[in-house]
């Protein structure tokens, strides 16, 4: 792309091309450049017969520019009813774990909270990657049955 509201000339990089392909290149050119500058800078409007300054903000701004400008992010905390909420189901989902077997409730801890894939679990237990598959599923359709009972 071209330097910030400046269309090149296209004639010249193309002299072969058709009035056609010139005039799409440059509508082309002028869209990018308005995704790419337009919407992301701000613009400043001096009145001079009022004697007053406006500035219209960007109506996009990019993520690395706020950094630079330091701009504080709010940070994504669970309002009391979703925190209450998430307590109780983990609460469910501990009691759903205590109901399985100490065989059952190893698989589930290494695959979903040591986070460890099927492989490496099937490898430690000597057996195949199916095998490992299989009875994870099996075991989460119990313990979706437990937690219905719950």
């Amino acid at each position: 792309m071209a330097k910030p509201y400046r269309i090149p000339d296209f004639r010249k990089m193309y002299p072969e091309a058709s009035e056609e392909v010139i005039a799409v290149l440059r509508t082309t050119e002028r869209k990018m450049q308005y995704q790419e500058y337009d919407l992301k800078s701000e613009q400043t409007i001096i009145d001079q017969e009022n004697q007053t300054v406006t500035i219209i903000p960007s109506r996009e701004d990019s993520f690395e520019r706020l950094v630079e400008q330091s701009v504080q992010f709010r940070e994504e905390t669970l309002s009391l009813d979703e925190w209450i909420i998430r307590r109780l189901e983990i609460e469910q989902l501990h009691k759903a774990l205590n109901v399985l077997s100490d065989d059952e409730r190893y698989l589930i801890i290494q695959l979903y909270f040591e986070e460890r894939t099927e492989r490496e679990v099937a490898e430690e237990l000597g057996v195949y990657h199916n095998a490992v598959h299989k009875q994870k599923i099996r075991i989460l359709a119990k313990l979706r049955k437990i937690l219905e009972k719950i």
